[in-house]
């Protein structure tokens, strides 16, 4: 096992920092329930930057192709571009009016520059979630109901395998997707049982990267399935992953203070490690990075 240093590339400490994307020259985050995107350095430890703010809670962003400091959003009950300035476009608000008040939770971009993101009920209501795929061309569109919580997705290199978990069960799942991105039959990639899956991301060798919230742990599945390799994180609440490229790539992780009745040093700091192998840059609405 791997253990992270107890150093965090960051003083901040966030309640729900989640979403970490590698974006350009930074890192890209959000702190879910406070609306927050920010941004760090991933070449040097340093405080996060605030890009922008809204009133509401900010899931996961990717950024908008050939539009600068613009971002597609989950947040709130839906999926909207949002820019530095405060703009705000919506695409859909799909939860709106839902029989249990519902959020946005994470999401990312596919290879063919669609953005899918998932829905939560704010009490955990069983089953209430859903999948949204946002189409560059203005199409949004249901995907997977069924849910409780997801998160995720992370695709591979060239779209046609969507990891996805629902960590209210432990689980995750995989999904071949078609070239037109409709998503085939759920299969069960791997299951969690200590901790519940968080995010993701899938690196250049085509393996799995987990965070693992209340393990303290982030796990890297084989493509098969088999868990290859744990990181232990100096903090209850591992939230998202991102490995990136370079000489030296590293992994970063995201962690959280939210339900901690006495936060510990690490909880709701931004780790990273040193790692042998790099991740792809995030991909953008509307095209590949």
């Amino acid at each position: 096992m791997t253990r992270v240093s107890r150093e965090p590339w960051s003083a901040d400490r966030f309640e729900l920092g989640e979403g970490l994307r590698r974006h350009g020259r930074h890192l890209l985050m959000v702190d879910i329930l406070t609306g927050r995107l920010l941004r760090l350095d991933p070449g040097s430890p340093g405080p996060a930057e605030v890009v922008l703010s809204l009133d509401a809670p900010l899931g996961a962003v990717a950024p908008v192709l050939d539009r600068p400091d613009s971002y597609v959003a989950a947040v709130g009950t839906g999926v909207a571009v949002v820019s530095a300035n405060g703009g705000v476009e919506w695409l859909a608000r799909p939860e709106d009016g839902a029989a249990a008040p519902m959020r946005m939770n994470d999401g990312s971009c596919d290879p063919s520059g669609r953005f899918w993101a998932g829905s939560m009920a704010y009490d955990g209501t069983r089953g209430a979630g859903s999948v949204y795929r946002a189409d560059p061309d203005g199409g949004f569109t249901r995907v997977l109901e069924g849910y409780t919580v997801p998160n995720g997705p992370a695709f591979s290199a060239d779209g046609s395998r969507m990891y996805l978990a629902d960590s209210a069960d432990g689980r995750i799942d995989v999904h071949d997707v078609s070239p037109g991105g409709e998503p085939g039959a759920r299969a069960v990639f791997a299951r969690v049982t200590q901790g519940s899956p968080d995010g993701m991301q899938v690196d250049d060798e085509g393996h799995l990267w987990v965070a693992v919230w209340g393990a303290g742990e982030v796990h890297r599945y084989d493509p098969d399935g088999t868990l290859e390799s744990v990181v232990a994180v100096p903090a209850a609440q591992p939230t998202s992953v991102c490995v990136t490229q370079g000489p030296r790539p590293r992994l970063f992780v995201t962690t959280a203070t939210v339900g901690l009745d006495r936060p510990g040093p690490g909880d709701g700091a931004v780790f990273s490690v040193p790692v042998g192998v790099g991740g792809p840059r995030v991909q953008q609405f509307g095209g590949a990075a």
